[in-house]
């Protein structure tokens, strides 16, 4: 086996050699579903961009992905599809002129949409695209007033309670909704017969206790006022400042696809032209976003440059290139180039710190996070004590990793304690990850990994030790932790394992033990492991049914740590990868990321390549000398 695991090191180290691109980082796709497709033909339809090769290239990557009842799905075993995506392929289509209500693939689409449902049972971001171009009615969307820019901090809810992601989707549909706006063309299509009772809301229990919470907050901020109009006026201006500040070199706002998307239509609500240098920006900046997949094109969410280059710098590393290596070095010089210098908004609750992280896309200046930052970390390490350059980024990095642990002792990803349990209740699909940035067990493990294997923190540290605290409170009965930005109680258990391996936990610990036998408990016969992203939803474990190498690499790489001896299950789970490593089926498309339960699934197209290599390489190191 040990020739085996050499060959197949040298083949993954091989690709990714062979990928790097130019600048030195690696820009694998960050693919999600087709949402982002659609609404870039809506976005171009809508202001009569006729990009046409764009929009074809679109058009066939939508019309690839339908399912053969008529939907289309987030992921491979999600049943019979989803009705929100469907609803937006469906229109997207329709809007870009090149199917019409005739063709078999829209009626399909059609059908399926009314089977489930119709437009009244869309989830809220899919209703807020029909409200801002015209399908939809806004006081049927639960309303948030734009007055809540300007309710203080001491109140029961204030904009800044939101995380960031969160604020930067709501602070153009506030604008949006206050001006009611809606924009159609003469080429907009009638999505009229999607409704199955014609009706556009439901308010429901949950709805109006949220409106009248806000409602009640909104009449208390007009009583210290007799001039309420003026207090209108001063929140959208507060909005509108908000988007401007967070405009990224790019056009894009905070370089997410939904946040620019709703920003382009509020500017336009604020008077703003098409031919005005911010909305031209910032539709040139989605263009940069799209990429190449098999014959077709994918308006991605963001970039992934920083994420992928920080992870495959290191693994490149771990696996034997040394630091000086040509590819090496111009992979660190490119992150060192990436890290933040100006402050975001993390330093409202981290007013003590200066900037020192790194962002996840390539043009992230503003908006960084703990998982990136500790990723640029580990990659940049051997290079610190040579150079001077480095040795200056790396200390202001640690520092500020350091200080975004909260006072619970987990890390959250971009942002110290913004975690308001009640908000997780709202009225709007996902909302506990859309509102919330708690702490949670990835960002806790991978944060602890890194203090405890790279950096000179001791062990018994109290930041340490309020780490490990804090994984064994938040781990499952089972054994198992929930991983927020992976799929998923794998990715979580891993994470939080390896962590505490860093922290000098062994197997003789009582919470470790339980994961290790909870991990051999859902190996798969072929000595693989798979979760499905209905984990995700269901908020508990859910096989896959068959074996993902991303996923069976990280279940590896959990045991590994802990382990001092190989076991069979390690061994098993080793022949896996090597043999199934140059596979190709849905299994290695299929998401191992998330954003958002239930509507926001990502397929990391470097993964099959990271995560095989640093497992085989832990294991080399640990287990064949």
């Amino acid at each position: 086996m040990k020739d085996g695991i050499e060959r197949e090191m040298n083949r993954l180290i091989s690709i990714l050699l062979r990928d790097q691109t130019r600048d030195g980082s690696w820009n694998y796709a960050f693919e999600t579903g087709i949402a982002t497709d659609s609404y870039m033909i809506i976005l171009l339809r809508s202001f009569k961009i006729n990009d046409e090769r764009l929009i074809q290239a679109l058009i066939r990557r939508i019309i690839n992905n339908q399912e053969e009842n008529g939907g289309w799905k987030l992921f491979h075993d999600a049943g019979e599809g989803d009705l929100s995506s469907t609803i937006q392929a469906y229109y997207a289509l329709l809007y870009s002129g090149y199917l019409d209500k005739n063709d078999p693939r829209i009626i399909a689409a059609k059908n399926f949409i009314i089977e489930q449902g119709g437009i009244e049972r869309a989830e809220t971001f899919t209703k807020t695209l029909l409200a801002i171009t015209g399908q939809y009615s806004w006081d049927s969307l639960v309303p948030l007033p734009i007055e809540i820019m300007l309710f203080p901090q001491s109140s029961p809810l204030n904009f800044y309670d939101f995380s960031v992601f969160g604020r930067a989707n709501i602070a153009p549909i506030l604008i949006l909704s206050h001006f009611r706006y809606h924009r159609k063309t003469s080429h907009t299509p009638d999505l009229s017969d999607l409704y199955v009772n014609h009706m556009t809301g439901q308010p429901g229990k949950r709805n109006e206790e949220w409106r009248n919470l806000l409602s009640f907050m909104k009449d208390q901020l007009q009583k210290l006022t007799t001039k309420p109009a003026e207090i209108k006026k001063k929140a959208v201006s507060s909005a509108k400042q908000y988007i401007l500040k967070r405009i990224e070199p790019d056009g894009t706002l905070l370089s997410y696809f939904s946040s620019t998307f709703l920003m382009i239509f509020a500017l336009n609500a604020l008077g703003y032209k098409l031919d005005d240098p911010l909305i031209r920006n910032a539709i040139d900046g989605l263009r940069s976003m799209a990429i190449r997949i098999d014959d077709a094109i994918h308006m991605q969410y963001t970039t992934a440059n920083v994420w992928n280059t920080a992870l495959i710098s290191h693994v490149l590393q771990d696996a034997g290139l040394p630091s000086k290596n040509a590819a090496i070095q111009r992979a660190n010089h490119y992150l060192l180039s990436r890290q933040h210098t100006r402050f975001g908004d993390w330093v409202l609750r981290n007013p003590n710190t200066m900037p020192g992280g790194w962002g996840f896309s390539n043009i992230n200046t503003i908006n960084p996070d703990v998982d990136d930052s500790t990723a640029s970390l580990r990659s940049i390490c051997e290079l610190v004590e040579i150079e001077p350059a480095y040795q200056q980024g790396w200390t202001r990095g640690i520092r500020w990793v350091l200080s975004m642990q909260n006072d619970d002792g987990g890390w959250p990803a971009f942002e110290r304690g913004v975690n308001k349990k009640w908000l997780a209740v709202a009225p709007i699909q996902g909302a506990e990850h859309l509102l919330l940035d708690p702490s949670t067990s990835d960002l806790t493990g991978r944060t602890l990994e890194f203090l405890g294997n790279y950096t000179s923190l001791n062990k018994d540290s109290p930041i340490m030790k309020k780490g490990v605290n804090w994984l064994k409170n938040n781990q499952r009965e089972e054994g198992s932790w929930y991983g927020r930005w992976g799929i998923c109680y794998i990715y979580g258990t891993w994470a939080a394992l390896t962590g505490m391996a860093a922290a000098g936990k062994t197997l003789h610990d009582q919470s470790v033990q339980k994961a290790v036998e909870w991990l051999h408990s859902i190996q798969n016969s072929d000595g693989g492991w798979g979760e499905s992203c209905k984990s995700d939803i269901e908020r508990k474990y859910i096989p896959l049914g068959e074996s993902t190498l991303t996923q069976t690499a990280w279940a590896l790489d959990a045991l590994i740590a802990v382990t001092d001896e190989s076991t069979a299950e390690i061994e098993k789970g080793i022949v896996f990868l090597i043999r199934n490593g140059g596979k190709d089926d849905w299994t290695t498309r299929y998401p191992k990321g998330q954003g958002m339960a239930g509507g926001f699934y990502i397929h990391y197209h470097s993964y099959r390549y990271i995560w095989p290599l640093l497992t085989l390489s832990n294991y080399q190191k640990k287990f064949t000398g």
